[in-house]
């Protein structure tokens, strides 16, 4: 009896997504309950009625993922169920035949396929984009785009994404011809060179394709800054301002680099809605980062996820009942990938929780490593601030928490803070 790849797919599919809209609509519930107010920790400084905004928004923001989440399950099952990948496929050929490369090519192949899918699932997320972003981030007062800078950045987001496939997918695929029955293995590090890679050359060549990197001005907070780095030993190159207000009105801080070549980038929001103390603080945070290694530790856990995938791929690469079940009637190995990422969901959803905890584990460990450096207050209070701006879930479900986020929840972060003093 020939295993039903299809039935399966779309039973493990519909199984993760029913678990997952279960656990957003406790977090929706929670968010519309009015007797959940502000938190005991935070009542002198938050107030009922940014308590309220955050909590209406919350449900916008949870009400429109319904709505984007199905439509995304609705177009997954109706890929798979009326072989829309084949048709795809073949779109690719006709493609290739329209400019005179006719006979097998694979490579080429596989490399129009993606560029097709992709286009698709770009032209199909444009509308739920532009209501999240027009819609509900205007009315809280978030959107700074206009129509324009938002088609802009789809347009340069599809060209770069094919620009990087092209090349990775045809040397994927070249390495899993070359290697054989042990093509995982050189498969694995081929894409552990390009993560590191992509690494290196995303703050210097990507990111500025997006927005405008200033070097931070001379002044009090650069001072601050380069006394802190210095202090715990930071190789700190560059500091720089981020023009991230004119898309929104939220704000991050990060540090970019490996090696020896450290850059802090601060989003210019960042700067007009916190102290120079509570931004120091912030850094500090994420010094605590770099300090402890979580960006190795997590590169590191990404590899043996990514291996184990490209494994497990290799004893189904050859399945030609997988192939067969989907509508293909030739085996392309990047399709036999794509199939079985279908078949990998269940594994890929507990690895993401389990990526998530040790996030969170992580973020408990870089405020703690603020607060040993003397930034405890500051630190606190920055957290307030970066909540009441971009209207935190002061009150969120914790499955859904435990779940979805990679930082915990502020409360509980404040919590573990004051824990330390």
């Amino acid at each position: 009896m020939t295993f039903p790849y299809k039935e399966v797919v779309l039973g493990l599919s519909w199984t993760i997504f029913g678990f997952e809209q279960y656990l957003a609509y406790r977090q929706h519930v929670r968010l519309a309950d009015p007797s959940l107010g502000v938190p005991a920790l935070l009542r002198t400084e938050i107030t009922d009625e940014e308590h309220a905004k955050s909590k209406a928004y919350g449900r916008d923001k949870s009400t429109f993922e319904f709505a984007a989440n199905l439509f995304g399950q609705v177009i997954t099952t109706a890929t798979l169920v009326f072989d829309w990948m084949p048709l795809y496929w073949s779109w690719a050929a006709s493609v290739l035949l329209h400019y005179g490369m006719n006979g097998e090519r694979e490579i080429l192949q596989s490399i129009a396929f993606v560029i097709i899918s992709s286009a698709i699932s770009t032209a199909v997320d444009i509308p739920f984009g532009m209501y999240k972003q027009f819609v509900i981030e205007e009315r809280y007062g978030f959107n700074k785009m206009d129509i324009p800078l938002f088609m802009s950045d789809k347009f340069k987001t599809f060209i770069l994404t094919s620009v990087i496939a092209a090349p990775v997918v045809a040397a994927m695929l070249q390495i899993i011809k070359w290697g054989g029955d042990n093509f995982f293995f050189y498969v694995w590090m081929f894409m552990l060179v390009f993560q590191i890679t992509m690494i290196l050359l995303y703050p210097t060549v990507i990111a500025p394709m997006f927005n405008k990197f200033t070097p931070l001005e001379e002044g009090k907070l650069k001072t601050m800054i380069g006394e802190l780095a210095a202090r715990v030993h930071f190789p700190l190159t560059k500091v720089f301002v981020i023009d991230g207000s004119k898309r929104s009105s939220h704000s991050n801080a990060y540090f970019t680099g490996l090696f020896k070549d450290k850059r802090i980038v601060l989003f210019d929001t960042l700067l007009q809605q916190m102290t120079n103390h509570e931004i120091c603080a912030v850094l500090a945070h994420e010094l605590g980062h770099w300090s402890s290694s979580h960006i190795f530790r997590t590169l590191m856990l990404s590899q043996i996820q990514l291996f184990s995938i490209f494994y497990t791929f290799s004893h189904f690469v050859k399945s030609l009942p997988m192939y067969r079940a989907f509508g293909f009637e030739t085996e392309p190995v990047l399709i036999g990938l794509v199939l079985f990422t279908y078949l990998n969901q269940p594994m890929d959803s507990i690895f993401s929780f389990l990526m998530h905890y040790v996030s969170r584990v992580h973020e408990f460990q870089a405020d703690a490593y603020a607060k040993k450096l003397g930034y405890g207050e500051d630190l606190k209070s920055g957290l307030i601030k970066l909540n009441k701006k971009n209207l935190g879930n002061l009150i969120p479900d914790s499955w859904y928490s435990a779940y979805h986020y990679s930082h915990p929840p502020v409360v509980e972060r404040l919590e573990a803070i004051g824990k330390t003093e």
